[in-house]
């Protein structure tokens, strides 16, 4: 999953990165790649966080929801690769009994 991120820098310091979909999660580091990378670690333990506390995992919105938020002026926006899906759980095998069509369409989507 694509996360819009902000990265942000104040002259007496690094890099910061805030994940404004996913509240509290940030990240730094001392070039902007390294923030970058960084804001991934910070995902995994904040989605691990999420799921050990029973809390329903975040919902992603595009850039354009946040870009005209004052709280994140004057920031560069970026997006992150994240994989949530192992925060989802153990797969289930299951049987189910579809439509033709519906099926085919689901098969073409995925």
């Amino acid at each position: 999953m694509k996360f819009p991120v902000v990265l942000h820098k104040d002259a007496d310091s690094g890099y910061g990165v805030i994940v404004p979909d996913v509240p509290g999660c940030f990240s730094a580091g001392h070039t902007a790649a390294l923030a970058f990378e960084n804001v991934k670690e910070a995902l995994s333990l904040h989605y691990e966080g999420l799921v050990a506390d029973g809390e329903p995992l975040p919902q992603v919105h595009e850039v354009d929801v946040h870009i005209d938020n004052p709280d994140y002026a004057g920031g560069v926006w970026g997006v992150v690769e994240f994989d949530i899906t192992p925060y989802f759980g153990k797969a289930v095998r299951f049987n189910a009994t579809l439509p033709e069509q519906l099926l085919e369409r689901i098969d073409q989507t995925v």
